[in-house]
């Protein structure tokens, strides 16, 4: 799903009371928001999705895979996702329909 089908989805579940272009500002404001709480450190809890939150990693020594020698990797902030309970078990069944 890339951003305008998110936009075009938004917009279908508002109704006719909204643009596509209005939708697509409320999207991108959403997502800025999320983007600067996270870079500020900030965790975001949304209720039923998940949580956006930024984990520190530890330096560590890692070995680079064509000359095997020692790299040192530094210690680093990075962005993580945790999803829901809720959303975990849609993703779940969704794998038991299908099969697999």
């Amino acid at each position: 799903m890339t951003k305008a089908d998110l936009v075009q989805q938004v917009a279908d579940a508002i109704g006719p009371g909204i643009t596509r272009k209005d939708c697509a500002l409320v999207v991108d404001g959403f997502l800025n928001a999320i983007k600067q709480a996270v870079a500020s450190g900030e965790n975001i809890e949304i209720r039923g999705f998940g949580t956006f939150k930024v984990r520190r990693r530890k330096a560590r020594m890692a070995r680079n895979p064509r000359t095997g020698d020692p790299v040192r990797v530094p210690a680093r902030a990075v962005p993580v996702f945790k999803p829901s309970r809720l959303l975990r078990s849609q993703v779940v069944r969704l794998d038991d329909d299908s099969g697999g």
